[in-house]
């Protein structure tokens, strides 16, 4: 096949130990296996995507900071009539966190969350009472990368109220109590292929840290996929990730139970690394969907 392989435009924000890597992993692969595959940048105005037999959306690590350029492009796509994995209409379901409120209302469990629409003000004695917690982490909907993030205690919240007023004024938020087991155990990412489980890993935080990228020195461990857990990760990808290529279910076990922090459909890093096989696993969902 005929394939764009999209990224970003390398303004170096998101790259660290292995990062960048994978993509070439990839490529290399898909190349190993007859594909023709060229690197594209999703913003490039001068890219003729029609010409290509499929369009997999890897990592456009920028989006979410041009969110209205990223779904003009989209729509330019959709137009186009061009094949794209995973699916326009997913992409953009799943490019704004509401989806989490969907996924709540269709049973499923989420860490729980409080929306902090567009134009709203910061309380934080409402949310900390809410939540019933005394460390919030408050976040964009609209976001990756940890940015704008806040991890706040009620001995700072106050000192941020205004900044995050500042921020709210611009876009929606959402806010959710801090878990201590993401320091203490580790958050979950179950990685998907064509709606099939491939591998898994457990990620930890560096020292001090909330945050879990491993672009920002967290820790990547590939481990045996809990039974109890992977049961909730399958009933979660079935039900919501249909007609996808890949999928990244991240989560956090909580007194026995799997709590859904993300689940990533647009440019999860898939760490295929972790399992040898999973770039086979890759190419052959791809030629199943296809």
């Amino acid at each position: 096949m005929n394939i764009a392989l999209v990224t970003y435009e390398p303004v170096g924000k998101y790259t660290g130990a292995g990062v960048e890597q994978e993509d070439a992993l990839l490529t290399s692969y898909l190349q190993s296996c007859g594909h023709r595959i060229t690197t594209e940048i999703w913003s490039d105005l001068a890219v003729d995507w029609p010409s290509y037999e499929v369009v997999l959306l890897k990592s456009p690590w920028d989006y979410f900071d041009r969110i209205a350029e990223f779904y003009a492009w989209l729509d330019t796509l959709e137009r186009l009539a061009v094949r794209v994995l995973n699916p326009v209409a997913t992409v953009r379901w799943n490019s704004d966190k509401k989806y989490l409120l969907d996924m709540q209302a269709a049973g499923v469990r989420i860490v729980p969350t409080h929306w902090l629409p567009r134009g709203s003000r910061f309380v934080p004695d409402v949310l900390f009472a809410e939540l019933q917690t005394n460390q919030l982490i408050v976040k964009p909907a609209i976001s990756g990368g940890a940015k704008n993030t806040f991890s706040l205690l009620p001995t700072d919240a106050a000192t941020r109220t205004a900044e995050l007023d500042l921020l709210l004024a611009e876009e929606d938020f959402l806010a959710q109590p801090f878990l201590p087991q993401i320091q203490t155990e580790g958050e979950w990412s179950f990685i998907y292929l064509g709606g099939k489980f491939s591998h898994c890993v457990l990620k930890t935080p560096k020292q001090g840290d909330f945050r879990v990228q491993h672009y920002l020195g967290g820790g990547v461990e590939p481990r045996q996929a809990p039974a109890h857990l992977l049961r909730t990760a399958d009933d979660i990808v079935t039900r919501f990730a249909q007609g996808c290529l890949y999928a990244r279910v991240d989560g956090v076990e909580v007194e026995g139970n799997f709590l859904l922090m993300e689940l990533e459909l647009i440019e999860p890093f898939l760490y295929l690394d972790a399992d040898q096989k999973a770039p086979q696993r890759y190419e052959e969902a791809l030629q199943a969907l296809l």
